[in-house]
């Protein structure tokens, strides 16, 4: 299937929205500012991923249209959702579990959700200047409607947590966020410009196409390793490649799956992955790109930044 059907198939294109790449704890958006801040409606991989507004109706309007590109995942509330506070071990080094609960506006915890790439939800963890990314599936207590998974922090610092999700009968996706604050020696990452090469155990990814802002962009992940093309890869989440995206600023989130036909069971692929992506607005961006080989899923990190229409 080409990239026009593709998107035609799953209700379309991708709002690429970016974390603070590579910018110190202290740039992190403070929660008050967060709280304040709803969703955005945002074109989707399928039908059902993304998130909704605040007002509900307004989203799925946004998204039945299709017209709106404005990031997701600013916000510990939307489209009648709340995250709940998220508990987890308070220092680097510590161990136990990451919990939190998915609500109703009334306070009762959602326990039934429809799976969006394979998982009934998807949690993102990320430090504010960009590094120590997680991309983790927590499992789910239908009792409670708490969501829990063993963790241990790396470092100190000011993390987001993301939950995507899509509760069982809701038109829409749903992104929230949260900041956790973890003590511990803080070491943030250095300052970097753009970046389209990243090397993980042996693995040369090479990110080819530029963000242009306000349009559609057509980026390509090269996979090599000692130089030979990568052929192997598996299926991950439903896709030969997938993709979260945070914007530089205000940590908006989206995430999506390569353009392609979802793999039959067994089918490995490669060396190239292809998106299709659409950046919002001009400024920079961090791509995370999770793929699998031989089991092992590994994630090459690139940063691009998006020129305004008609500068690329």
């Amino acid at each position: 299937m080409n990239t026009a059907a593709r998107l035609a198939a799953y209700g379309a294109g991708l709002a690429v929205a970016f974390a603070a790449a590579f910018a110190t704890a202290a740039a992190v958006v403070p929660e008050s500012a967060v709280t304040d801040r709803q969703n955005g409606t945002t074109m989707k991989h399928d039908a059902g991923h993304g998130s909704a507004g605040a007002d509900g109706a307004a989203a799925a309007a946004g998204h039945g249209a299709g017209t709106s590109h404005a990031p997701a995942g600013t916000s510990l509330s939307a489209g009648g959702y709340v995250l709940s506070a998220v508990q987890a071990p308070s220092a680097a080094g510590g161990t136990g579990d990451l919990s939190f609960r998915i609500l109703h506006a009334n306070g009762t915890p959602v326990t039934a959700y429809r799976q969006q790439h394979e998982k009934d939800l998807h949690l993102i963890v990320v430090r504010s200047d960009g590094s120590r990314f997680r991309h983790v599936h927590p499992a789910l207590d239908v009792t409670t409607g708490t969501w829990s998974i063993p963790w241990t922090w790396d470092a100190g610092g000011s993390y987001r947590v993301f939950a995507d999700f899509r509760p069982a009968g809701a038109a829409e996706g749903v992104t929230l966020t949260r900041t956790v604050d973890v003590a511990g020696e803080l070491r943030p990452a250095s300052p970097s410009g753009p970046r389209t090469v990243d090397t993980v155990d042996g693995y040369r990814a090479e990110l080819t196409g530029d963000l242009v802002a306000g349009g559609q962009s057509d980026l390509r992940v090269t996979l090599t390793r000692d130089g030979a093309p990568v052929t192997t890869l598996q299926p991950y989440l439903g896709a030969f490649g997938h993709l979260v995206a945070l914007r530089e600023g205000d940590l908006a989130y989206l995430h999506v799956h390569a353009e392609g036909d979802e793999p039959r069971p067994g089918q490995t692929s490669g060396p190239t992955v292809d998106f299709a992506a659409h950046a919002p607005t001009a400024g920079r961006y961090l791509l995370y790109l999770d793929f699998q080989v031989q089991g092992t899923v590994r994630t090459a990190t690139f940063v691009l930044d998006a020129a305004p229409d008609g500068h690329h």
